[in-house]
């Protein structure tokens, strides 16, 4: 492991409250020093960051990278050099694999498969169990077990528990082991067969609904049985205005319950849906302000499924509460859902197109442009969404810069304007709706264990 000194970067820390110019000193794997005039060694390397925010390692607490049983759409390997590329230093994988991860032997078999590739230095791979026996949500998985093997939370991440006695079980079971459960917020008896947000759009495309109520009856029952139970709920990927407030009213009353939006929830809009010429001319002044002409942004068709995700693309109204919801704390967590899927899956009609983009390389450029470059929020604020909150939930050994602490960092360029391209892309998936895309703000360094594993 090397020493490094990352000096006259702005040093942002949100779980110790510090936001100043300082540098940053890494030795052997761990955060040595941070402040002005540190004496270290002539051994030391000096990285100039002038510039630059220099934050903890990044950490996403909802990816998918598909191993074991499905490396077609994405390994170990790929998944984690897109977390890199990203800024991300930690990342907590879904359980809904091939088999699931639902006994400590599937625990162990994804261990080695990521012990593997990070024995020459990566990311931090943690990951969850499941709540049922191969996500069927019929009979408890082995809670205990799992945690005993390492999980850092379980959820039937996919799926959604619909019978509300075995949820209630789970939780009671989840807190025995103080470990939060994950949740899936999706009621089928609503839901049914939707593949697009009923509103206007849906019925304009001819595409069957999929209502915001299919989200809020869940995130209600959610916080009832955080109340009952005593348990840690947390809601993954808020797409609905009803759902935010709920949540924002149960946290008042200090209720164990927390909630995480997604980047392209709060980007898109069911819209998208129609095509680059309904959502520019609808939304395009509004992320993007006058800067660009409408010959300059991306272009694609209506039906395009890298616009096809679960939850669904929502009204711009809820994208509105959505922002809200992070700026104020009631979403205390940012995430990408990455999903990855074979290109071959996504370019058939969009009915039966599986859900999911890739997120994890321009999540932060998003978060940037639409919660900070838009003055939603400071730059700390939402820094902790993805540093101090995600790894609080989970227990992690990451998402701070105090000393004695893993020396993960993500140096950032928060005005660097870019363009994410297909032919660039880290992950093994081209599935993002975001090609193309004029963008502002990027990850320019990524630091794990105190080696730099990616830079631009």
């Amino acid at each position: 492991m090397s020493d490094v000194l990352l000096e006259n970067g702005r040093v942002i820390d949100p779980a110790n409250n510090f936001d100043a110019t300082a540098s940053v000193w890494l030795s052997e794997g761990k955060v040595k020093a941070v402040g002005n005039d540190l004496k270290v060694p002539d051994s030391v390397e000096r990285i100039d960051v002038s510039g630059k925010v220099v934050t903890p390692g990044l950490v996403d607490l909802h990816v998918h990278f598909r191993e074991p049983g499905q490396s077609k759409k994405e390994t170990i390997k790929t998944g984690m050099d897109a977390a890199a590329k990203g800024g991300f230093t930690s990342v907590v994988c879904m359980p809904n694999t091939t088999p699931s991860i639902d006994s400590p032997s599937t625990v162990a078999l994804l261990d080695e498969q990521v012990q593997k590739v990070r024995k020459d230095g990566h990311i931090h791979v943690y990951t969850t169990g499941c709540l049922t026996k191969g996500i069927e949500g019929e009979e408890l998985a082995p809670i205990g077990s799992l945690f005993k093997a390492g999980v850092v939370a379980i959820t039937d991440d996919g799926k959604c528990i619909q019978n509300n006695e075995l949820m209630r079980r789970a939780c009671e079971y989840a807190r025995m082991f103080d470990i939060p459960v994950m949740d899936h917020c999706q009621d089928y008896g609503l839901v049914t067969d939707g593949v697009m947000n009923e509103g206007y759009w849906s019925t304009s495309l001819g595409l069957r609904g999929w209502p915001s109520a299919g989200e809020d009856l869940i995130v209600a029952r959610n916080i009832l049985l955080a109340e009952q139970t005593g348990t840690h709920i947390h809601c993954q990927h808020i797409s609905s205005a009803k759902s935010v407030d709920l949540i924002r009213e149960a946290k008042a009353k200090g209720i164990k319950i927390s909630g995480e939006a997604c980047a392209h929830h709060f980007t898109l809009t069911d819209a998208s849906i129609a095509g680059s010429e309904v959502f520019w001319k609808e939304d395009g002044k509004q992320i993007f302000g006058d800067k660009y002409q409408a010959s300059e942004l991306p272009q694609w068709p209506a039906y395009e499924t890298r616009c096809k995700m679960n939850p669904p693309l929502r009204t711009a109204a809820d994208r509105e509460a959505v922002i809200a919801g992070v700026a104020d704390g009631a979403l205390e967590i940012l995430a990408s859902d990455h999903a990855p899927h074979c290109d071959y899956e996504k370019e058939v009609e969009f009915d039966i197109a599986p859900f999911g983009i890739t997120g994890l390389e321009t999540e932060l450029s998003l978060s940037l442009m639409q919660l900070v470059h838009s003055g939603r929020m400071s730059l700390s604020e939402m820094i902790r969404r993805y540093t101090e909150a995600p790894a609080k939930l989970c227990k992690l050994d990451a998402g701070t810069l105090s000393v004695g602490a893993p020396g993960d960092v993500t140096v950032i360029d928060v005005d660097k304007e870019w363009s994410f391209k297909r032919e660039s892309t880290a992950s093994k998936s081209i599935n993002s709706p975001f090609y193309d895309w004029p963008l502002k703000g990027m990850a320019v360094m990524t630091i794990a264990d105190g080696n730099v594993i990616w830079k631009e």
